[in-house]
């Protein structure tokens, strides 16, 4: 089946010559593209301080619940005004796997502190 499409195409691809393209030209082209994605790329990245990770009145009520769950080991470091959506996550991640491996990470990052 191969030889039969490539029997069928082989006097056209025979025929075409990569010299008839000029390379400044094929060079003028791909640099054209090349600015026009870089230009692209640029102005599709926004910077993610813009974005708002602070929580809501009803989800820092939450998170501090499931702060309440572990008041025997954990307590807060910080307001709870100053939590924010990845933090409330991993309170959430604990209270359904039991990993403690995420309470010690939010220890690290300061927001609960070993009583």
């Amino acid at each position: 089946m191969i030889r039969f499409i490539g029997s069928l195409f082989w006097p056209y691809i025979r025929s075409f010559s990569f010299s008839s393209i000029p390379s400044p030209s094929v060079e003028a082209l791909v640099e054209a593209k090349l600015k026009e994605h870089v230009a692209t790329l640029e102005t599709n990245q926004a910077p993610l301080q813009d974005e708002d990770y602070t929580l809501s009145a009803k989800q820092v009520e939450y998170a501090l619940s499931l702060i309440e769950k572990v008041k025997d080991e954990f307590e807060l470091a910080i307001a709870p005004s100053k939590l924010t959506i990845k933090d409330l996550n991993r309170l959430i991640a604990y209270n359904r796997y039991k990993n403690k491996g995420t309470l010690i990470n939010l220890v690290k990052k300061g927001i609960l502190k070993k009583k």
